[in-house]
């Protein structure tokens, strides 16, 4: 048997999983990534995809879809007042904010914590998510003519709302596990508010919005699962008590905002449903806004459901602190 001079109880611990980081502190040996977690990635890659080709189908290429999207974007002139005014100084100024807070924070982490994996994964995928949300602005075939007056260009997906979304992921993939609960919030209702702005403004219609979130799902859901994969060391979840960042809180906050938004659909929709569905005391009604508030609604319910999902699965899949 040989024994080896540098044996020692620190060095058993290297042994056994334990590792340096790069300032040649050690990392505490952590219980192993949970398993399958590969599997719930690609899965909800694949729902980001199927719900885009949904999106377009039902929105673009059938006359109820079209109406209902279009109605929304028509009845966002209600409100173009005031809340106008501040949507279009907000998108004006969206692709520099959204540039810079994704610049920042994700160059500080990389320099910070060396991260160089992957800050380059990120990035790369940012680029992949907007490029992909260009190609395919151009690739889908335009709007059929179904009897809906409407402009028959196609702009589904919606850009602005990609690179918001985009660069809130960013932030959210370089983030420690601790972190990613009040990243993943942040990162979304920054999303949200630039996916509503462009409603409001009447640049996009919420099925464009809908379109632009599962766009940077689908590309920036792989490359999450890329950064797992090659940052295990520093990817180790604590529990939700390990951190204010890390409460619980901030998945509350999202699944809130989505029951309310939900509540909020129902309401709209009903009041505009053929003799209110047979419920006693609602009839149908010409709307005024109600197909602007579903639509609103449709775009927050995606917007949260998308982050929920993300602090979820990330959290699942980050190794466990012993």
């Amino acid at each position: 048997m040989i024994f080896r001079g540098d044996s020692s109880p620190r060095t058993a611990q290297l042994d056994a999983g334990g590792q340096r980081d790069a300032r040649g502190t050690q990392e505490p040996a952590g219980q192993p990534a949970a398993k399958g977690s590969g599997l719930l990635f690609a899965l909800a890659t694949l729902a980001c995809v199927a719900g885009i080709a949904a999106s377009y189908y039902f929105f673009v290429r059938t006359t109820t879809g079209q109406y209902i999207d279009e109605s929304a974007l028509v009845e966002a002139g209600e409100l173009h007042g005031p809340a106008g005014r501040a949507t279009t100084r907000f998108l004006d100024l969206l692709p520099g904010i959204s540039l810079a807070i994704a610049a920042v924070v994700v160059l500080f982490v990389t320099l910070a914590r060396r991260r160089w994996t992957a800050a380059g994964i990120t990035v790369a995928a940012c680029a992949a998510a907007n490029l992909a949300t260009q190609l395919l602005k151009d690739w889908f075939p335009d709007r059929p003519f179904t009897g809906i007056q409407t402009l028959e260009l196609n702009s589904l997906p919606s850009g602005h709302t990609t690179l918001a979304a985009s660069a809130a992921a960013a932030v959210f993939l370089v983030a420690s596990p601790r972190w990613r609960p009040l990243a993943g919030f942040l990162g979304g209702s920054f999303a949200v508010a630039a996916g509503v702005s462009t409603l409001v403004n009447q640049w996009h219609r919420p099925a464009d919005v809908v379109a632009g979130f599962l766009v940077t799902g689908a590309v920036m859901l792989p490359a999450g699962w890329l950064i797992m994969r090659t940052g295990n060391r520093w990817n180790v979840w604590g529990g939700h008590r390990e951190h204010w960042a890390s409460s619980r809180l901030w998945l509350m906050l999202s699944v809130l905002a989505g029951l309310i938004s939900a509540g909020v659909a129902v309401y709209s929709l009903l009041r505009i449903a053929p003799f209110g569905l047979g419920i006693p005391g609602l009839s149908q009604e010409e709307s005024t806004t109600n197909y602007f508030w579903a639509g609103v609604s449709l775009i927050v319910i995606t917007g949260y459901l998308g982050t929920v999902t993300a602090t979820w699965l990330f959290g699942h899949a980050a190794r466990r602190r012993n």
